[in-house]
Order: structure tokens, then C-alpha cells, then sequence
């Protein structure tokens, strides 16, 4: 699995990027692909979404949830406790397995908030870096999971839509209450 050197990351000196909070209206955008010169605006923005969602703690942000209406997302498992960034342009999911496997999932856009999904056990993504090389990955467990969440998000699928209407509107309930309890 290609792994981004954090070292070659820019330092970040812009203000910090805001993570947006469901029902946030960009979250249930579909993305529009990378073309060749918006690279550099994916990489302008990399180092940003890294630090945001580290400092979340996560491990996987898409574009969306920061504002941007780009296709790409960015991954860390931190294996090991050792970051290990995946930078995921234009993804797209190549091959999944038929067995299924069913964890619980959080997400960034939906702070507090968990529940279990099923999805496919195993995956495979094509996809592009921030310099535009192209890569495969195959993925399994928690990365397989991660993907497939990350890449939703860039169809304007949150975790909630892959559950049961009343499972969804308790969770989007709760996390409206909380978040009016924030502002207060």
C-alpha cells in the first residue's frame, strides 16, 4: 500500500478546516472527479485535511466533509501508532467480495454517533495520489471498512444511509439534540 511521506507534507500555516456536521447540505453531494489541473489544489489542501482530522482523531476525511466538492479522500490507520497516509484521488472500487462483514462505525460529520454496518469483507480501489500516479489497493478489516466509508462520502453516503430508516432518524435525532446542547 502506497503510504504519503508526512515529512514531504507542506507545514500547514493556513487556518485549521472545519469538519461539517450532518445535515451539512455538502455531505449529500456527489463529487466531481480530479482533472489535471486541479492537482494542485488537492495538494494544497492534503496537508489540511491530515491535520484535521488527526487532530479530530480519525482516520479517514473526505473532501466533502472540509467543504469541497473534489473527488478524493485521505486515509490512517496509524498502524502500529506510526502515521501512514494514503492520499485516495478519484477513487473507485474495482472488485468486493461476496462475504460481508459488519463493524461499528463512527464518522467525523457525525461526532458521537455509532452504529453497526455491514459491508463487503474485502475491497479493491483504483485510484490516483496527489501527483496523479495511479494505484491499486487491496484491502481487508478495518482499511477495507474505512474505504468503503470514505468513498461513500464521496457519493453523498453517510454511514446512517445504510441503516434502517428508524435506526437513522434516532441517530440524526440525537445528534441534532447535541448539537443544539453545544450551542447553548
Amino acid at each position: 500500500m502506497p503510504a504519503m511521506n508526512v515529512s514531504t507534507l507542506a507545514p500547514v500555516e493556513a487556518e485549521p478546516l472545519a469538519i461539517l456536521v450532518a445535515p451539512h447540505p455538502s455531505l449529500k453531494r456527489r463529487t466531481l472527479p480530479v482533472r489535471g489541473d486541479q492537482f494542485a489544489e488537492v495538494r494544497a489542501l492534503v496537508p489540511r485535511m491530515f491535520e484535521a482530522m488527526y487532530r479530530a482523531p480519525g482516520i479517514g476525511l473526505a473532501a466533502p466533509q472540509v467543504g469541497s466538492a473534489l473527488r478524493f479522500a485521505v486515509v490512517d490507520l496509524m498502524p502500529d501508532d506510526k502515521r501512514a497516509p494514503i492520499v485516495l484521488v478519484n477513487p473507485e472500487v474495482v472488485a468486493v467480495s461476496e462475504e460481508l462483514s459488519t463493524r461499528e462505525e463512527g464518522c467525523l460529520s457525525l461526532p458521537g454517533m455509532y452504529a453497526d454496518v455491514t459491508r463487503s469483507a474485502r475491497v479493491t480501489v483504483r485510484y490516483q495520489d496527489e501527483n496523479g500516479v495511479r494505484h491499486e489497493l487491496e484491502a481487508d478489516g478495518l482499511l477495507a471498512a474505512c474505504l468503503q466509508h470514505e468513498l461513500d462520502h464521496l457519493d453523498g453516503v453517510l454511514f446512517v444511509d445504510h441503516l434502517s430508516v428508524l435506526k437513522r432518524n434516532m441517530i440524526m435525532r440525537r445528534l441534532a439534540k447535541e448539537q443544539r446542547k453545544d450551542k447553548k
